[in-house]
């Protein structure tokens, strides 16, 4: 929650019958908005991240039974769940299924303890199979590519013919790396040691997002270097646009 902003004029600072008549008329001067409450909030989702990241490989990585672990990994996935039922039109039917799972889990809880590395894996292969079909969906039908809709909501809704054709190609990039992502996950899961499995799963997995996000940018001053070139900073301006309005 942002901090109370100070009032602006003397008027704020008196009952209004009074303020009214003491308080001198002069043009209101908009406070500069702060920016330490947003660096100190990406901060600490940035802290975080790394945080749960290293608790995710030091209790994966070692392939031992560890209760907390398990309820780690399970948190983010009881979490979805919980706010996909609660959405439901009949309440009681999204209690009656929340407490079929929850009884489930207690019931399955000795063996998913000493499954901790394979509830990870399971969460990793959810997140990249939806991102993938997030970015897929949107290149079939009749609506623009998402990468397409963003980039029209950076310049203004107008797109060159060259921008709408690159767009929707980085649409079918991110597509393919997180389907790619999936892939190489699975494969380490199933043929590497679980150590190797989560170093790429747990470690590298957010900087490898990061790169291909940076490496997307550089290739666009390239691909497209007479257009006007929107910064990073638009880029996930317009991301957060575009979760806002998916929203329901």
């Amino acid at each position: 929650m942002m901090p109370p902003q100070l009032p602006e004029t003397a008027d704020a600072l008196l009952p209004e019958p009074i303020g009214a008549g003491l308080a001198p008329q002069r043009p209101v001067v908009a406070a500069p908005k702060t920016m330490l409450w947003p660096v100190l909030r990406g901060l600490g989702i940035a802290v975080l991240a790394v945080a749960w990241a290293l608790i995710a490989h030091v209790t994966s990585a070692g392939n031992e039974s560890s209760g907390w672990g398990a309820a780690l990994a399970l948190t983010p996935m009881s979490t979805a769940l919980a706010l996909l039922l609660w959405r439901l039109p009949a309440r009681w039917l999204g209690a009656l299924i929340g407490m079929a799972v929850a009884a489930g889990l207690v019931w399955l809880w000795p063996f998913l303890k000493g499954q901790v590395a394979l509830l990870y894996y399971l969460e990793h292969l959810g997140v990249y199979i939806l991102l993938s079909a997030f970015f897929g969906r949107s290149l079939f039908g009749p609506e623009e590519s998402l990468v397409t809709r963003m980039a029209r909501s950076v310049h203004g809704g107008v797109l060159s013919p060259a921008q709408a054709v690159y767009t929707r190609q980085v649409t079918l990039a991110w597509c393919l790396f997180f389907a790619g992502m999936a892939l190489v996950s699975t494969g380490l899961f199933l043929f590497a040691p679980v150590a190797a499995w989560s170093t790429f799963a747990n470690l590298l997995g957010g900087p490898l997002i990061a790169l291909m996000f940076v490496g997307e940018y550089l290739w666009r001053r390239h691909a497209l270097p007479e257009e006007t070139r929107a910064t990073m900073a638009d880029a996930v301006r317009a991301w957060k646009a575009q979760r806002s309005d998916k929203a329901p």
